[in-house]
C-alpha cells in the first residue's frame, strides 16, 4: 500500500521499504509543455561538485551506476533506479529536479506526482498541481538524502523562475550557452580590402561573436584606412575593426564567457537554511523548534508561538474540562494551548527564549506553566500543588507530564541540571526554577535575603526549594531570575 507524501513532508526511507534499490519515478501532465527532468548529486554543502552526478538526457548514469536514468515507462515521464547502497559517500542529497523545456510555466502542470517504488511495489507518492506553482520554469519537486547514517525522502516542491541556469546557480554549477551563436567563419577573401562592408552584419548582431587576441600582430587600429559608406549600425565602442584590419592568419575565437555572477541573498542566508530532519520534533536553533506533523499525531503549543508553518497546518482553541479549568484557574498554572493538527510542518518559538526538547518514556516531568512552550498531545498533564508556609499565594504550583511523548521547554538562557541525593541537599530559589523529576522530595525552607530587584518598601526576600531524593533524580535551574 502506497504512502502519501504531503508538500513538505519528510520520512525515513526504513518506514517505507527496507530494500535499497529503489525506482524513482516523475511524471507531469502539462498539454503543450515538454520537461526536461534531471538528478543531482549533491555534497554535503548541496552543490554539484562532481559534474558525474549530473544524470539527465545526455548522462544518463553516474560513474559507479549507482543513480541511472531509465526513461519514460509506466506511465512515467521520466524515471530513475538509485541504488542507495552503492551511492559513493561523498554524496549526500539527490535533487529530483524539472525544467520547462522551451515556453511555459510550472502553473500550467494539470497534475504531477513523484512516486517511490520498491521490490515492485509503490511505497509512496508525493502528488502536486500547478496550483502550487506561479511563474517558475524550473522546479526542485524532492530530495533523498542522507541524515544520521540513513536515508530519507524529502517533498520538495520548490522552483525558480530563471529556468536551467538559476537551477544550475543554486546547486553551484555553471549554465552553457546553448542559444549562443557559434563563431561565424571568415572566409580567406574577406581579408581583401573589397570586402570591407562585409563586418556589418556583425556590427547587427546583439553581441559580437569574433574578437581579436591582445597579441601585437593585430596592427594599431590608426593603420586601418578609412572605408567609405554610412557609419556602424552599433555604437563605437562595440564595433568589430574593419576586415582589412585582419592578417590572413588572425586566430578567430569565440567570446569568453562571463564569469558566474553571486546568488546574492541567497548564498548569505544560506547557514539559516532549514534544518533537514526526521518527523517529529527537531530543534530549528536555540531558539525555534520544528514539529512535523502527520495524520493522528496533534501537539498543544502556547498560543501565539506559531512563527511559521508549511504544508497543511490546523489551528485551533483547545478547551479544557470544568475540573481542570477550576483548578487551572485556583493555581494560576492555566495554560493558555491551541491543538496543531494536519500534514505538513510547523514552526513555534516564544520571544527568543531558548528551547529544550524533552523526551519522556513512561517517566514524569514536573514544570511550571510558564516554562512550557508545546508537548505532545498524548501526554497526560495535571496542576501540582507545593504548600508552604510563607511562599507567595501559600503555595507554589506547577504541571505534571507523564507518559511516552515530548515536552518543548523554555528557558531565559542555558540552563544547569544539578543531582538530587538523599545527602547533601540540594536548594533552589523557585524564581529560578524550570523543572524537576518526580521523585524528587521537595521541602519550603526560610527566605534569603538577597534579592537583586529590591526596591523602597520591597522585603528583598526570595523563598528556596530544598530537594531530596534517591539517585537518578534532578532539577533544572536557568540564569535568570523571573
Amino acid at each position: 500500500m502506497t504512502r502519501e507524501l504531503p508538500k513538505a513532508s519528510r520520512i525515513r526511507i526504513s518506514e517505507l521499504t527496507a530494500s535499497a534499490e529503489l525506482y524513482l519515478g516523475v511524471h507531469l501532465t502539462a498539454p503543450g509543455l515538454a520537461f526536461d527532468i534531471s538528478c543531482f548529486g549533491l555534497d554535503a554543502d548541496e552543490r554539484l561538485s562532481d559534474d558525474r552526478y549530473f544524470v539527465f538526457f545526455n548522462q544518463p548514469a553516474s560513474p559507479e551506476d549507482s543513480i541511472r536514468l531509465l526513461g519514460a515507462q509506466d506511465g512515467d515521464t521520466e524515471s530513475f533506479r538509485v541504488a542507495l547502497d552503492r551511492v559513493p559517500e561523498g554524496i549526500h542529497k539527490l535533487s529530483l529536479t524539472a525544467t520547462v523545456d522551451g515556453d511555459g510555466v510550472m502553473s500550467q502542470v494539470a497534475a504531477g506526482h513523484v512516486r517511490i517504488v520498491a521490490d515492485g511495489a509503490e511505497v509512496g507518492r508525493y502528488a502536486f498541481t500547478g496550483a502550487e506553482f506561479s511563474t517558475e520554469r524550473a522546479v526542485m519537486l524532492a530530495d533523498v538524502y542522507r541524515r544520521n547514517g540513513e536515508w530519507r525522502f524529502a517533498a520538495v516542491g520548490q522552483g525558480f523562475d530563471g529556468g536551467l541556469r538559476a537551477l544550475l546557480e543554486n546547486f553551484g554549477g555553471e549554465a552553457l550557452e546553448e542559444d549562443e551563436p557559434a563563431p561565424v567563419p571568415v572566409p580567406e577573401a574577406a581579408f581583401t580590402p573589397a570586402a570591407a562592408p562585409a563586418p556589418a552584419p556583425v556590427h547587427a548582431a546583439p553581441e559580437p561573436t569574433l574578437v581579436v587576441p591582445a597579441a601585437p600582430t593585430v596592427p594599431a587600429a590608426p593603420a586601418v584606412p578609412a572605408q567609405p559608406g554610412p557609419p556602424p549600425a552599433v555604437p563605437a565602442p562595440v564595433a568589430a575593426p574593419p576586415a582589412a584590419a585582419f592578417p590572413a592568419d588572425a586566430t578567430v575565437v569565440a567570446p569568453m564567457p562571463l564569469p558566474p555572477q553571486p546568488a546574492g541573498a541567497r548564498i548569505t542566508l544560506t547557514k539559516y537554511a532549514e534544518v533537514p530532519d526526521q518527523v517529529g520534533w527537531v530543534k530549528q536553533s536555540d531558539n525555534l523548534v520544528r514539529f512535523s506533523l502527520t495524520k493522528g499525531q496533534d501537539v498543544l503549543a502556547l498560543q501565539g508561538s506559531m512563527v511559521a508553518y508549511q504544508g497543511r497546518a490546523d489551528f485551533a482553541h483547545e478547551g479544557s474540562g470544568v475540573l481542570r479549568k477550576l483548578t487551572a484557574n485556583l493555581t494560576g498554572q492555566q495554560l493558555k494551548l491551541m491543538r496543531v493538527s494536519g500534514e505538513g510542518q510547523v514552526f513555534l518559538a516564544d520571544e527568543a527564549c531558548d528551547l529544550h526538547v524533552v523526551r519522556l518514556e513512561g517517566d514524569s516531568l514536573c514544570v511550571s506553566s510558564d516554562r512550557v512552550l508545546a508537548f505532545d498531545a498524548g501526554l497526560e498533564h495535571e496542576v501540582r500543588r507545593i504548600e508552604g508556609e510563607g511562599l507567595p499565594g501559600g503555595g507554589f504550583f506547577t504541571l505534571q507530564f507523564s507518559g511516552h511523548g515530548t515536552v518543548v521547554v523554555k528557558t531565559r538562557g542555558i540552563p544547569v541540571v544539578l543531582p538530587v541525593t538523599p545527602a547533601p541537599e540540594t536548594y533552589a530559589d523557585i524564581h529560578a526554577l524550570v523543572a524537576w523529576s518526580r521523585g524528587s522530595q521537595v521541602i519550603t525552607t526560610a527566605p534569603v535575603r538577597i534579592r537583586r530587584s529590591a526596591y523602597a518598601g520591597h522585603a528583598a526576600e526570595s523563598y528556596s526549594l530544598q530537594f531530596r531524593g534517591a539517585p537518578g533524580n534532578f532539577i533544572v535551574v536557568q540564569p535568570y531570575e523571573v
